[in-house]
């Protein structure tokens, strides 16, 4: 509700949003849960959070919508750059979940996960290689049903029976891999950004890990 009243104008860019309890009052919730839905969208780069002063709409949030809420979705990502978006799925695969997988996952080490390994193209270019882990224990159809070549929404809502409420994405940079030159050419090991992102559920459950570069 709070996301779309900032997508849509009702709070406007910089502007003041109304208090923890004004907004508990109002929508029906405790205010321990408008205060972790606030987090999430200050982490996301939609809101400021000033100690003492209040909350408010970052400024830029419209005109910068790529590098917040919208970074995760890579063909959006594409189309607002004015390239035509593509998929291609690389490889799919079930393996145990590592240690730091199980541990953002909310897993045992060693539960199955489903690995799901995609190439993004802008206008025929390879321009992101995607890597994403998912609880086997969500899969509700077929693994080999899964259309690699879909939104990951759709991939979640067809085959895990799921909606993605939100999304966590950390930036840092990397090094280009041999096994990522494979795809994209030009010299090795050089600087290359890397996006991490962690796919939540209504009620809080992460429902995916993934490593874009």
């Amino acid at each position: 509700i709070l996301l779309e009243r900032i997508r849509s104008g009702v709070y406007s860019h910089g502007s003041r949003m109304p208090s923890e309890s004004e907004l508990s009052d109002e929508l029906g919730v405790s205010r321990a849960t408008v205060r972790t839905v606030l987090a999430k969208l200050a982490a996301s780069g939609f809101i400021t959070r000033k100690q003492g002063d209040g909350t408010y709409v970052n400024e830029h949030v419209r005109r910068a919508s790529a590098h917040f809420g919208n970074l995760w979705d890579l063909t959006e990502l594409i189309a607002g750059n004015g390239y035509n978006p593509s998929i291609r799925l690389i490889s799919m695969t079930q393996r145990p979940a590592t240690e730091k997988e199980a541990l953002i996952l909310a897993l045992e080490a060693g539960d199955e996960l489903i690995c799901l390994r995609r190439l993004f193209h802008a206008d025929q270019r390879p321009v992101i290689l995607a890597d994403n882990v998912i609880p086997v224990s969500l899969l509700r159809e077929p693994m080999e049903n899964i259309d690699g070549g879909l939104h990951i929404r759709e991939i979640f809502d067809q085959y895990f029976h799921q909606k993605i409420a939100f999304v966590l994405t950390d930036i840092c940079s990397t090094a280009l891999s041999a096994e990522a030159r494979e795809f994209f050419g030009g010299e090795a090991q050089r600087p290359i950004l890397q996006l991490q992102t962690i796919f939540y559920e209504k009620n809080n459950l992460p429902l995916a890990l993934g490593i874009n570069i």
